[in-house]
């Protein structure tokens, strides 16, 4: 009881961000759905456990949830095919990426609204890539303070994560440790009428089929 989980990679080498990644997502953000994955990333500074709070920045007005399947590199890889992708995968977790709105939308670059400190909350664990059969077929959801707000497979991806790790690794060296965020779905708090922003006192709930759960309170 008196133990508090960090995250499973305090520091990842890289946190790598794909954004519209679900269609019911893209079409909710009024975006035209991607021909190729849409890139940002997160610094490590971002990076927070299971059970610790989720701080909202004073600077922002607008801070919001999105449910995330992540994947966990294991192997160094450049130019990696898509036929072996597994080869370079280590195991899965979950990722809360958390986004402020105002920011993310000043700016044709998303970045610095989704990098605040503690907007990555990610765990409880990693789950090795032997237990899960196929992480193309996992329920995703995200419950805030006790509401089911997204609820969606890892089936409606876009792109899956064979075309990521192959696109991905065309461009950079994927490393031992670098998380993929693989997207969220619909359901999140700006595309809601009115829409619906963190405030303290909330707690948020992301659940992906056999990874558990990532609980986070959220504070001032």
């Amino acid at each position: 009881a008196k133990v508090r989980l960090l995250a499973p990679i305090p520091p990842p080498p890289k946190l790598i961000c794909i954004g519209l990644n679900y269609r019911d997502h893209a079409e909710e953000s009024k975006m035209p759905i991607p021909e190729v994955p849409t890139v940002f990333a997160k610094f490590a500074t971002a990076v927070t456990g299971h059970g610790h709070p989720i701080v909202l920045p004073r600077n922002s007005t607008k801070p919001d949830y999105e449910a995330e399947f992540a994947v966990v590199i294991g192997k160094r890889g450049r130019h990696v095919p898509e036929e072996r992708w597994r080869d370079y995968v280590f195991g899965y977790t979950m990722v809360n990426d958390v986004s402020a709105r105002d920011f993310q939308m000043a700016t044709s670059q998303w970045m610095i609204g989704k990098t605040f400190d503690t907007f990555a909350p990610m765990g409880p664990a990693i789950v090795t890539a032997d237990e899960i059969e196929d992480p193309h077929n996992l329920a995703i959801s995200l419950t805030l303070t006790g509401e089911l707000m997204q609820n969606s497979n890892t089936r409606t991806l876009i792109f899956q994560v064979p075309r990521l790790i192959a696109y991905l690794s065309s461009v950079f060296t994927l490393e031992p440790g670098d998380v993929i965020a693989t997207g969220t779905p619909a359901g999140v708090g700006f595309a809601r009428k009115p829409p619906r922003w963190l405030k303290p006192g909330d707690e948020t709930r992301v659940k992906v089929e056999g990874l558990g759960e990532l609980i986070n309170p959220v504070v001032a």
